[in-house]
């Protein structure tokens, strides 16, 4: 049994004080305890107790709570060491509550699953648009509604991951589904009466990557798509920054004289240079024999850009998402040793830039466990 704990998850979010009052003080531990398990472990009451600090009847209390919500379970005994009776391990219930997830990150394209607690589809549905077609709140609400046919009184919310600026619900800016300001979180809970959660993709990768990849605590996720997005986790608090905006490094302008002209207004952003779309169009431009040539400017351009917020923040993990034709070894290995001639000092620790292993599932996964946070530190 691994008796180490994380001091913080991002499913128990540090940094908040609890109230004096009982509602909140019981809300703290049972998002504590929760954490504990999720996604994977597997303890017993007393462990709980022991590893919590909390007393016999409040850990009894909260847990008796969970097993009668769905949200955890008894799953077996503890091994034997000894003559006195085996305790009975709890884990995460993957058989009762459903989430509903939708990805709206795919170019004419809509995915929706419902998923179990840890984010596992359970049923998938999706809705493929044409080339001229937008996605709209009305496709979204008709996927919705086909994914809650039956399984509705099930489910504890609905998670919904977007490109773009996400504010408290709200989608104040998405170039790539062309929306500002709407307000999907509102018309959703009016029409199905569920809390819903709406985050940014590259966040809810970033969540996957954390939970079920080889992230720690502190993590720099970066996304090559057709555009370029990132998310930072700092001792497992998502950074989101002051206005929202904290991923947006694909607005960045890595040359600002020369570079093409962005829909920003400015010139040289990253996402004009450096995305999937941008580097398919110079390979095609250019012999095959060349193309490794231009993977390897890229992941340069892409390293010189990242030594600053890696100084600045000490970030040692940066796990890069993208398709392999782009993110591959050639360009991890000229971004890493450009990194390395930037950034590695006698103070300052190697930082690695690796590929994110999570598979296609990532962002569906990330928006269920979104929801998932929201039900647990709401209730």
């Amino acid at each position: 049994m691994n008796d180490h704990i994380h001091a913080a998850f991002p499913l128990h979010t540090p940094g908040k004080t609890a109230k004096a009052s009982p509602s909140d003080v019981r809300r703290n531990n049972r998002s504590l305890m929760f954490s504990l398990l999720f996604p994977t472990n597997r303890y017993s009451r007393a462990d709980l107790g022991r590893l919590t600090g909390l007393s016999r009847v409040a850990v009894s209390d909260v847990v008796n709570d969970m097993l009668a919500e769905g949200l955890i379970r008894e799953s077996g005994h503890e091994t034997s060491t000894g003559k006195g009776k085996r305790g009975t391990l709890l884990s995460i219930d993957t058989t009762r509550l459903r989430i509903i997830s939708l990805d709206l990150s795919q170019a004419h394209l809509i995915q929706g699953a419902v998923t179990d607690l840890l984010g596992l589809p359970q049923q998938r549905m999706e809705i493929a648009l044409g080339p001229d077609n937008r996605i709209d709140a009305d496709a979204i609400i008709q996927l919705v509604d086909q994914l809650a046919t039956d399984t509705l009184e099930a489910v504890i919310g609905i998670g919904i991951a977007v490109p773009g600026v996400i504010q408290s619900g709200v989608i104040r800016e998405s170039s790539a589904l062309g929306w500002h300001d709407v307000d999907l979180r509102g018309l959703l809970e009016a029409r199905f009466d569920v809390p819903v959660v709406i985050t940014n993709d590259v966040i809810s990768e970033m969540l996957t990557e954390r939970f079920f990849g080889q992230a720690g605590p502190n993590l720099l996720f970066v996304k090559f798509d057709h555009g370029i997005g990132a998310a930072t986790l700092i001792d497992d608090v998502t950074v989101v920054g002051e206005h929202h905006a904290g991923g947006e490094i694909g607005h960045i302008s890595i040359d600002p004289e020369n570079g093409p002209l962005c829909p920003c207004g400015k010139r040289g952003c990253m996402e004009m240079m450096l995305s999937v779309d941008a580097l398919r169009e110079r390979m095609r431009a250019v012999a095959k024999d060349e193309r490794p040539d231009v993977i390897r400017d890229a992941a340069q351009r892409f390293a010189a850009a990242l030594a600053m917020p890696v100084g600045l923040l000490d970030i040692a993990d940066v796990c890069v998402y993208g398709p392999p034709d782009i993110v591959n070894n050639t360009f991890l290995e000229a971004a890493q040793h450009r990194l390395d001639l930037t950034t590695e000092s006698t103070f300052h620790a190697r930082t690695v830039i690796r590929r994110c292993q999570c598979g296609a599932d990532i962002t569906l996964r990330g928006g269920a466990i979104a929801v998932v946070r929201n039900h647990i530190e709401s209730h």
